[in-house]
């Protein structure tokens, strides 16, 4: 496992554009599909990384809490040939095991991912119903083996600030987890 942290994309980028697989449905899942009277959510994961895995059960409270207020995806960009765990069949899997009903996109070309300038599993964005950034970085502080159970206090203190029309902090912190896995001609 890489150690890897994000590198933030700048604040008040606009949502870029995807039109990817949902590995739920088998069908294509576009940005154009997005409700635009709500905030959007997008997390790059994988189905692997123990930086992920740790926040199974919160990525499920953010569904409870927030699944009818927020556009929430989950993207995968990893290299299936080297790290077949993460193949489309096995991500479905893993959603139905945990109960989650939002899209789980796969980003084969890695395309997306490069966009956005992810670099780990997790990353999140937080995105206003203007499809402008408005946070981005890390769940909260926590981490595999930190003996902290996570909270998603940095996240979640985002997507309630900005739900309740307050001011979101522009102090946020890097995410940290595995690197995304790369196809030997995508970086």
């Amino acid at each position: 496992m890489a150690l890897k942290y994000s590198t933030m994309l700048e604040l008040e980028s606009n949502l870029i554009d995807f039109n990817l697989l949902n590995t739920i449905s088998g069908k294509l899942f576009s940005s154009e599909s997005l409700d635009d009277s709500k905030p959007s959510l997008i997390m790059f994961i994988c189905n692997h990384c123990p930086y992920v895995i740790h926040y199974h059960q919160q990525i499920q409270k953010l569904e409870f809490d927030f699944g009818y207020k927020l556009n929430l995806i989950a993207i995968s960009s990893n290299d299936i040939e080297n790290y077949p765990q993460d193949h489309p069949d096995k991500m479905s899997l893993l959603w139905s095991e945990l109960g989650l009903e939002f899209p789980y996109l796969f980003d084969e070309t890695q395309g997306i991912a490069m966009k956005y300038q992810a670099q780990c599993t997790p990353e999140f964005y937080l995105f206003n119903s203007s499809r402008k950034l408005v946070y981005r970085g890390r769940f909260d502080e926590t981490s595999p083996g930190s003996n902290k159970l996570p909270d998603g206090k940095d996240l979640r203190d985002a997507i309630l600030n900005l739900l309740e029309g307050k001011v979101i902090s522009p102090d946020q912190h890097p995410s940290m987890g595995c690197s995304i896995k790369w196809k030997a001609n995508s970086q």
